[in-house]
């Protein structure tokens, strides 16, 4: 068995600011391959010995490259910068529309709506209940504005771009039907 306080992992390479690509270049194959005794998987454990590591990382080569790599990572972030701002703006700028219906039609929706999601409850229903059951049909009636949010794959400003989103749909509904405005704050808070 080795010592493992000699060796490095890929994973501590990374920790390290190796990527795969220097790990390959400037290392080649592992000094040691093996199943990892503190876990079953698959795939080899691949050790480099922390000796050489520490020599390559002195060198131009390993230098040159890491400072590639950094202009890479930062080229990287300054692109999903820009698509957080640009699907921010998008949002800002789009128009909610919200569908204007009389008050029995909403309430028929709402209720069908409901039904729909498998909810059952009892016979009789609050105001409280209907009130809610609308504004959850008109959000899901509204839920084609979700597409905005589309090239923000869990990058840094998705959450705030859902936060976002989903103010200014409850705000064009509260201004849609100001019966509905305590329950679309309510639930603008409940969702932050």
């Amino acid at each position: 068995m080795t010592d493992r306080t000699t060796y490095v992992t890929v994973a501590g390479l990374r920790g390290r600011g190796w990527s795969d690509a220097m790990i390959g270049e400037l290392l080649g194959q592992a000094d040691v391959q093996g199943r990892d005794p503190r876990r079953w998987a698959l795939a080899p454990v691949r050790l480099y010995l922390l000796a050489r590591v520490e020599a390559v990382e002195r060198t131009p080569e390993f230098l040159g490259s890491a400072a590639t790599a950094g202009r890479g990572s930062a080229a990287a972030g300054a692109g999903a910068e820009r698509r957080r701002r640009a699907v921010l703006a998008a949002i800002r700028a789009e128009p909610i529309e919200v569908p204007r219906l009389p008050a029995a039609e909403l309430e028929r929706r709402a209720v069908r709506h409901r039904h729909l999601l498998g909810a059952r409850g009892p016979g009789g229903v609050t105001a409280g209940a209907m009130v809610r059951w609308q504004v959850g049909y008109l959000r899901h009636a509204l839920s084609r504005y979700d597409t905005l949010l589309d090239g923000l794959y869990g990058d840094t400003g998705r959450a705030e771009a859902e936060r976002l989103l989903r103010r200014r749909v409850y705000e064009a509904i509260a201004a849609a039907y100001p019966h509905l405005a305590h329950e679309c704050g309510r639930r603008m808070e409940v969702e932050r």
